[in-house]
């Protein structure tokens, strides 16, 4: 038997949402606070993926100015309707409003257009159904008519959607609130037709242990709506929180040509204790329907690590190399911005093969647009490296490594001036409070930086020549990379960083590669 293995995309890649044209699979994944938004993959087998972009990659489409940590892009779905695609999202604003939009490609791999924002469509988590009579509709989760009746009490609601004007038009229908009396945060909806039924599926429970998927369905689809008997359909909250994957939720169907139906949803892999560094990450389980209801992962019942493979050709894409040299025209589809950059504080053209970074007054631990370029972290255990060329001016500019929570919680690994030298210091920021680490004298304005992770003990080292490694600090404690204790719903990044801390400079940091690899436990 043909085996895959869980997850399918590694790292923060939260709320998959996925649809299928014809032999082809596209799927997608929240951003929050990260520019671009939204990545956009391709399969052929559900298996194996490749990025082929960002559906938000322009600043006209995505204002994430001073947004929070964990704000930003919620849960995006996808779907095509007759030789076109179409995203819809939230953004959740600086002020904590949210506001839900839909762009629209004919090639997935963009350009995708500008938003349109709809009128009237409160809260989070808005999906699209096409229906077979020509319609569209609308669901979205929102705060019951009534007001709530306890901490996170939320239902479902539909609306028609008029796909020329692209806002919503008619009646608000509340269809449903979930299938446990008084279990929070009802969201996440997908409405299907599938033969003759209407099938609601959503999340509950909140996006963290208790996580749950729920379905019910409808004759009709404005319902009512029947409760499957057998709800949850999925979770692993009753497995404790010692299970190698946890949190699973906020999923989403498909069908393949061959007639197989599979789910793509969130989970979680903890590690060194109930610490979740990699954020919430996508995976893959196969599904049937018995008596006109799904069985998720029949006769198991969970999400593994190791499933049998779905009835399609493998198709495996050219794996993206582990250094990125920065010898091309662009900036690889792995890397991400804070917030929208509104000037270009990096350059690959300055100094052909290597990545220049602006140093700019904005700091880290700012909720602003710093001179920061980063990749998640994919593996519980792994080394990254970089070679960079700086010479700070004085004791406000740094520039260096980062692994990165959010604004509150990272380490930052750079190179500036101490009372006129020149040192290597490892900063930990935590809860708003910065301790040094270690700091060490350098001479050479050329510095290897090299971060290696087990699980979560990280040690930093840096080299002034080729291999010649020296260890600045060993076993730093990574749990503050987690949200569990930084809280939010964001993974752990890491990049390379440069500021001038509210100064102005003419200053840059150079940058000749930056590599990131799975290493053995």
């Amino acid at each position: 038997m043909t085996t895959y293995r869980n997850p399918i995309i590694p790292g923060f890649y939260p709320d998959p949402s996925i649809c299928r044209v014809d032999e082809d699979y596209y799927l997608v994944t929240s951003t929050f606070e990260y520019f671009p938004g939204v990545p956009i993959f391709h399969s052929r087998d559900l298996v194996h993926w490749r990025q082929i972009g960002h559906i938000l990659d322009r600043p006209s489409q995505l204002n994430l100015d001073n947004v929070p940590a964990s704000h930003g892009i919620y849960a995006p779905t996808i779907r095509y309707h007759q030789g076109t695609f179409y995203m819809i999202t939230t953004l959740r604003d600086v002020a904590g409003d949210d506001h839900n939009f839909i762009v629209t490609a004919t090639d997935p791999a963009g350009p995708w257009s500008e938003p349109y924002f709809l009128n009237d469509a409160p809260k989070i988590d808005p999906s699209l159904l096409f229906d077979d009579d020509g319609r569209v509709w609308y669901t979205g989760n929102r705060i019951p008519p009534g007001g709530e009746q306890f901490h996170g009490d939320r239902e479902i609601w539909l609306q028609e959607l008029d796909i020329q004007t692209m806002q919503l038009t008619g009646e608000k229908y509340s269809i449903w609130n979930g299938a446990l009396r008084g279990a929070p945060w009802a969201e996440a909806p997908h409405l299907y037709k599938i033969d003759g039924w209407y099938y609601l599926m959503i999340a509950e429970g909140g996006t963290m242990h208790n996580h749950a998927v729920t379905i019910a369905r409808s004759k009709s689809i404005t319902g009512p709506y029947e409760n499957n008997p057998a709800n949850p359909i999925l979770t692993h909250r009753h497995l404790g929180q010692d299970y190698p994957i946890v949190n699973t939720g906020h999923a989403d169907f498909v069908q393949t040509q061959n007639g197989e139906w599979w789910m793509v949803l969130l989970a979680s892999r903890p590690y060194g204790g109930y610490y979740r560094n990699l954020g919430r990450e996508t995976f893959l389980v196969p599904m049937r329907w018995e008596d006109g209801w799904p069985i998720i992962s029949p006769g198991i019942g969970r999400v593994e690590f190791e499933h049998r493979a779905p009835d399609l050709a493998p198709h495996r894409w050219p794996q993206p190399t582990a250094c990125d040299h920065f010898d091309a025209p662009a900036l690889d589809f792995r890397w991400n911005f804070l917030r929208t950059p509104r000037d270009t504080f990096w350059s690959l053209a300055e100094q052909p093969g290597w990545l220049r970074l602006k140093l700019r007054p904005q700091r880290l631990s700012e909720r602003a647009n710093p001179s920061f370029v980063g990749q998640r972290q994919r593996h519980l255990h792994f080394a990254a490296q970089t070679l960079m060329d700086f010479e700070p001016g004085s004791e406000n500019e740094e520039a260096g490594m980062v692994l990165l929570q959010n604004n509150e919680y990272h380490f930052r690994f750079i190179c500036t001036l101490s009372d006129g030298q020149t040192v290597l210091r490892l900063i930990q920021r935590q809860a708003g409070q910065e301790s040094v680490l270690a700091e060490r004298p350098v001479k050479s304005r050329r510095l290897y930086l090299k971060v290696e992770a087990h699980e979560q003990d990280y040690d930093f080292a840096f080299a002034e020549a080729p291999d010649e490694w020296s260890l600045l600090y060993e076993g730093a404690d990574g749990r503050i990379l987690s949200t569990d204790v930084a809280g939010g719903f964001v993974g752990a990044y890491l990049g390379i960083y440069a500021a001038s801390n509210g100064q102005n400079s003419d200053n840059a940091a150079n940058f000749d590669y930056f590599e990131y690899l799975e290493v053995p436990s």
